[in-house]
């Protein structure tokens, strides 16, 4: 299998996690604030993030890059609040399509952080994509709501949290930047949790419990595919997380998909395949002509 195969399972395993996640606390949001939920999942993520450091033993926590981890973490957790309130009290399948900007926002940044170079035709895509968004949003009309501007700021900080995940990855492995994230994600998340502390009641824990499983398995996964792959050609693949939520968002919650949201997931969704789409096609170009140049020197 190659590299770039191997990296497109990675992200789509990741993907069904997070959804599965996605359902879990949307479940917990009935009876816990977002913060707790946040708290719990972290929690629970670092129980299910052990394995690794008895696989690597206590080696694996030496890093160097430890205040490049606080910013990454301070960064991440914002986002997680962002993102889970938006999950708890927006319809699933639009808070999950609104996330779908991401990769807008990772291109975007992509050009600033990693000196990646975006051409005319990618950067029309990204002015579609956000077209897609403005359906979604639909400011000025009866229809917006404030939240949805809180799914747009969780995607906006998760582009971040990409980037930095990718410029991390150079020099620390995937399992050291999950462990650490999980680890330092727990006292970062306990604070704000204290404020509105209640403990789970019920089958409120399984939700919890579940949620921070799928989370860091999820985190997991991606991490190693972010590590293998170009972030803007694997960020796309977590379009397979709308038909997931939809469908759990229809049998528990009743909800149904508007056209709203099917127009914007639609425009959101093409836009990021043809960035998706031209990321593999540079690639590929890349790879051809590299051999050819560097021979030229020699010849």
């Amino acid at each position: 299998m190659t590299t770039h195969a191997r990296a497109a399972l990675l992200m789509l395993g990741s993907t069904l996690f997070f959804a599965l996640m996605a359902v879990a606390i949307r479940l917990a949001s009935q009876s816990l604030h977002t913060f707790e939920i946040a708290f719990f999942r972290n929690f629970f993520g670092v129980i299910a993030a052990l394995p690794l450091l008895v696989r690597h033993g206590p080696g694996l926590l030496r890093t160097t890059q430890l205040p490049r981890y606080a910013i990454r973490c301070v960064i991440g957790v914002g986002s997680m609040f962002c993102g889970f309130w938006a999950i708890g009290h927006l319809p699933l399948a639009q808070a999950v399509t609104l996330s779908y900007s991401t990769p807008l926002f990772v291109t975007i940044l992509a050009v600033w952080w990693l000196g990646e170079q975006v051409r005319a035709r990618r950067w029309a895509a990204v002015v579609v994509g956000f077209v897609g968004v403005l359906v979604l949003v639909r400011p000025g009309t009866a229809s917006f709501t404030a939240g949805s501007l809180v799914a747009v700021a969780a995607a906006v900080l998760s582009a971040i949290v990409s980037i930095q995940i990718k410029q991390l990855s150079r020099t620390e492995p995937a399992d050291r930047i999950v462990l650490w994230t999980t680890m330092l994600w727990v006292p970062l998340s306990l604070g704000p949790a204290l404020f509105v502390w209640e403990w789970p009641q019920g089958i409120t824990w399984l939700w919890v419990a579940a949620a921070g499983a799928l989370g860091t398995s999820g985190h997991m996964l991606w991490t190693r595919a972010i590590k293998l792959g170009d972030v803007s050609a694997l960020t796309p693949i977590s379009f397979m997380q709308l038909p997931v939520v939809a469908l759990f968002g229809f049998v528990l919650f009743d909800e149904s998909v508007d056209r709203w949201t099917l127009a914007g997931a639609a425009i959101i969704l093409g836009s990021n395949a043809y960035i998706a789409h031209r990321e593999a096609q540079l690639a590929r170009r890349h790879a051809t002509t590299a051999p050819v140049e560097a021979a030229k020197p020699g010849e």
